[in-house]
């Protein structure tokens, strides 16, 4: 807990369309803690396409790749990733898009979201929100990822069924906002 004894959440979102709800994830949350939580965002640079930084609630940082090459310049430097990872008490990744976590299950970081999940303390919760199309989330490899980044101690909080942005009805799409705040929250109270 920080000295101002607010808790620490940081999000990632991925390039998924269901990014267009990180707005409303973040008010969510401000608002169902009472402002008693910090948040910070971490986004691929797909992620960028989906939202305005404009639509950012004041005094959310959000932080993407290019973030961590300006803040190092040498040794004894920080490394962003690693900041990012002990100034978190949680990291929701909301959405989860199917590229990031299969770069997740297999351990590449090659973006900053990746890396602060690579190197993120196992003792502190990690929730994913997985988004896809349907043919996507019902494709085999998915599960197998799953089963592996959960096999970890990440929490799920499983996709929903509805009719996605492309048209199509079926499961993949990112769990509602209020169900993951909800989620980040109980866990933030265990």
């Amino acid at each position: 807990m920080s000295a101002n004894n607010k808790r620490h959440v940081l999000i990632g979102s991925t390039g998924s369309v269901a990014t267009i709800k990180l707005p409303l994830l973040i008010s969510s949350l401000m608002e169902s803690s009472n402002q008693s939580l910090e948040i910070q965002v971490v986004v691929t640079e797909h992620a960028k396409h989906f939202f305005s930084s404009l639509d950012i609630p004041s005094g959310v940082k959000v932080y993407c790749d290019e973030d961590e090459w300006k803040a190092w310049s040498g040794r004894g430097d920080p490394v962003l990733h690693i900041e990012l990872g002990k100034w978190a008490d949680i990291m929701v990744i909301a959405p989860l898009d199917a590229n990031t976590l299969a770069k997740m299950a297999q351990g590449l970081c090659d973006n900053l979201l990746t890396c602060v999940v690579r190197a993120w303390d196992l003792n502190k919760p990690l929730l994913f929100c997985p988004a896809m199309n349907t043919r996507m989330w019902q494709h085999p490899i998915t599960s197998t990822h799953i089963a592996a980044i959960k096999s970890w101690g990440y929490h799920e909080v499983p996709c929903v069924s509805k009719t996605l942005m492309c048209g199509d009805t079926g499961v993949g799409a990112m769990a509602e906002v209020p169900t993951i705040t909800k989620e980040v929250l109980t866990q933030l109270s265990r």
